[in-house]
């Protein structure tokens, strides 16, 4: 199972470039003749249609030209956005500091959803974590991407995103590994409080918690934390890029891999037994 955080950009690039070959096919052309009716080198046109190398506003509008589908243009445009828009570079998206990061995971977005699907295997979710948590995180983030210090908005923005999810109508659906309750933190009091806080969470009635023991024979691959908005988006953040994945099999290659991952984690008082281990080896 390919859950790749960049498969979802290559795999819409290489349906945006098929598409691109379709009309030129369609249209009896060979590729250096789109090249020289487009002022591309012939490599350039071999590398759109192959998915490699990403085609401007300007290629689009001129190959559909050539090709005698200009009607095509806007719908080709709009692909060729959506694909761009799915792969948010950090370092580009926090100058304009970090409460802007990551589309899908914006508050309006929070209130369109009403099941959230989390995994994280070594960090505590957003909507678990506390304010000094927060801050923690945000001070590693501030220095590694050079971004201006928005600690206080930011922090405001994800207190009122966190009781926008923690909403009783909605589901919360969480797999952690057992390395998120042992990754500190800050001080080990701090750690302590933010284990606490995950306790009280464990017991809302809309909140289910599974944790993934370390010593567990494992079958799914979750390598990397993700989130599934209902059925409708899957975001990822890698150290440099937030994914958001929109292709609906895709997404549900992520349901099934969150499914598996269910199905390895305890619940219950088994998860809260392992909480409680930790913290009491603080």
């Amino acid at each position: 199972m390919n859950t790749d955080p960049s498969s979802s950009v290559t795999q819409a690039r290489k349906e945006l470039g098929a598409r691109l070959r379709q009309l030129r096919k369609a249209a009896g052309l060979t590729g250096r003749a789109v090249a020289e009716a487009t002022a591309q080198h012939v490599t350039r046109v071999s590398r759109i249609e192959n998915g490699v190398q990403a085609p401007t506003e300007r290629n689009i509008r001129d190959w559909a030209t050539t090709c005698g589908a200009e009607d095509q243009v806007p719908d080709l445009i709009a692909t060729a956005q959506s694909v761009e828009s799915s792969y948010l570079e950090w370092a580009r998206q926090s100058r304009a500091g970090m409460r802007r990061l990551g589309d899908l995971h914006s508050i309006d977005t929070y209130r369109q959803t009403s099941v959230f699907r989390i995994h994280e295997p070594i960090v505590m979710p957003g909507i678990f974590q506390t304010e000094t948590y927060i801050r923690q995180m945000l001070a590693v983030w501030y220095t590694f991407l050079n971004a201006p210090d928005d600690a206080d908005a930011t922090v405001a923005m994800k207190a009122e995103r966190t009781a926008v999810a923690l909403r009783p109508a909605n589901r919360i659906l969480v797999v952690l590994g057992e390395q998120a309750l042992r990754t500190r933190r800050g001080a080990l009091s701090d750690h302590a409080d933010q284990l606490t806080h995950l306790l009280s969470l464990m017991r809302i009635p809309f909140v289910s918690v599974g944790i993934i023991p370390a010593g567990v024979q494992r079958r799914a691959i979750g390598t990397i934390g993700f989130w599934i908005f209902d059925h409708n988006a899957v975001a990822l953040e890698t150290p440099t890029a937030a994914i958001k994945v929109t292709r609906p099999q895709e997404i549900g290659l992520y349901v099934a891999m969150f499914e598996q991952l269910q199905s390895e984690a305890v619940y219950g008082h088994a998860a809260r037994q392992l909480v409680a281990t930790v913290l009491a080896s603080l």
